[in-house]
């Protein structure tokens, strides 16, 4: 029943994560609203020497997912995760040295504040493209119109059409393509080579390529749903 395998989980896994930190986000913000109106009493200094050890541990564990987080939704989810315990750590340091030199105990709530404002852009921007990838939209490290334009510029063919690229895996990417050639140039090697070069130009291991004579009796056959 599962051809794919749970391949899927992996987006499903970076939406839960962004789902994760927006609650966090708004946990925090409307804590530290509550706190601007009745400032408790904060140990400044030890407040800021603990933050510390936050930053270092957090910072230090989202370098573990800063390579791979451009091409992968549920890594970058994990590295904006941990960023985002970091940036509220280093906002605790600065309000707690702030606090400790000055007695303010109204700057930890609004430290806080815009620690949740600055990781709600970027969580929100995780939101939208693992909802995307959920919906089937193309990855967006891959140009559509230019694989159209690679299919098309192949030796006999003469159009392209019901083309269709997807993710699979927050890595994984498949297509699906009609390709309008020449009689002769049906051959398997004229697939694989093409499917070997579209998966090196754009990183798409899984091609499938329906060839198609050119003579009209043998065109789409569903046309309608050829696209």
């Amino acid at each position: 029943r599962r051809t794919y395998g749970f391949r899927r989980t992996t987006i499903l896994a970076g939406l839960a994560n962004a789902v994760l930190i927006l609650v966090a986000i708004g946990g925090v913000t409307w804590e530290a609203i509550q706190r601007i109106g009745a400032p408790a009493h904060v140990d400044g200094g030890l407040v800021a020497l603990v933050a510390v050890g936050g930053v270092l541990v957090n910072g230090g564990a989202a370098l573990l997912f800063a390579r791979d987080r451009a091409r992968d939704v549920n890594q970058r989810g994990a590295y904006l995760h941990l960023m985002a315990d970091a940036a509220v750590s280093a906002g605790v340091v600065v309000a707690g040295v702030i606090v400790w030199r000055t007695g303010w105990s109204w700057i930890d709530p609004a430290t806080s504040i815009v620690v949740s404002l600055v990781i709600l852009v970027g969580t929100v921007g995780l939101f939208r493209e693992a909802l995307d990838l959920l919906l089937d939209a193309v990855p967006s490290h891959i140009d559509p119109a230019a694989v159209e334009a690679y299919l098309a510029s192949l030796p006999g063919v003469q159009q392209v059409h019901d083309l269709h690229i997807w993710p699979m895996s927050t890595t994984d990417v498949a297509l699906t393509a009609h390709l309008v050639v020449q009689p002769d140039d049906r051959s398997p090697r004229f697939i694989r080579d093409a499917a070997h070069e579209i998966e090196h130009r754009f990183g798409i291991a899984h091609a499938t390529l329906q060839l198609e004579p050119a003579d009209a009796d043998a065109a789409c056959a569903q046309p309608a749903r050829c696209l």
